[in-house]
């Protein structure tokens, strides 16, 4: 009995804490503040709703709970035998099959996200095929010269599949619905897209400070890259427009007009 308690103890800590819903919520706000920077030139996140969670938001916390609890993250309180890399893969596809059931309408290019998903799905599951083994701790520690670059091709594909799934890319247009600034259930997803990258590419870290601190450093690189691989980080901001007076053409139609 007390082993049963202790168990459902230590899985409420993980899903609860870390590296659950508090994790998630603060590695989340630390991007979502980053990518506001990057795409708008400012220090602050989107207004939090103020209505009660949505089926969406709902669905994507419990997905991304499950997805976080499988990483191969220092100190994590579930055993490295109950983890899954095909587990965390399931809940974070049907993250986005949630959004785009329930939300089509906010999410820019539906039809490409298919594709963007299964070249994803061979991002994960490649590093997967020669070891024959899907816990998260030993895909990260495998080092054979041999695979090594399928590891890298691999790596590099997750990459570039990171700004569709955490919606960086496509950009909408300003004026469309899905254009406006929203905070919804993307703040929960950052950490497990990013740290499934660190769990799959990377050595495991060291269960103490140092490891921790280890594993959230590159998780944190791997999230400044996709908002880097992202269009809305390299677009050059809005030339300011100029009021031509009434009847005037402006200057650059003045100089190939006959």
């Amino acid at each position: 009995m007390i082993q049963i308690l202790s168990g459902i103890a230590t899985h409420a800590i993980a899903l609860l804490l870390y590296p659950g819903l508090a994790a998630m919520l603060a590695f989340g706000g630390l991007a979502e503040i980053a990518w506001a920077r990057v795409s708008g030139g400012r220090w602050e996140i989107a207004d939090l709703p103020r209505r009660r969670p949505s089926p969406v938001v709902a669905t994507v916390l419990l997905c991304s709970v499950l997805a976080g609890v499988q990483l191969a993250a220092p100190l994590n309180p579930v055993p490295g035998e109950e983890r899954s890399v095909v587990l965390a893969a399931a809940a974070l596809v049907f993250t986005t099959w949630a959004e785009l059931a329930l939300t089509v309408e906010f999410v820019a290019e539906p039809g490409l996200m298919f594709v963007i998903q299964v070249c994803w799905l061979l991002a994960v599951l490649g590093p997967a095929v020669q070891p024959e083994s899907l816990r998260p701790q030993v895909l990260g520690n495998v080092l054979v010269p041999a695979l090594l670059p399928v590891k890298i091709a691999c790596a590099f594909l997750y990459v570039l599949c990171l700004p569709a799934l955490l919606r960086l890319w496509p950009l909408a247009a300003p004026g469309e619905r899905r254009g406006r600034r929203r905070l919804d259930g993307r703040i929960l997803t950052w950490f497990p897209y990013c740290g499934l990258f660190t769990t799959l590419f990377v050595t495991p870290s060291s269960d103490d400070l140092l490891g921790v601190l280890r594993f959230f450093g590159i998780t944190l690189g791997g999230e400044e890259q996709s908002e880097t691989c992202s269009p809305g980080g390299v677009v050059p901001p809005a030339l300011p427009l100029r009021r031509c007076p009434s009847g005037a053409a402006p200057p650059a139609l003045r100089a190939t007009s006959p």
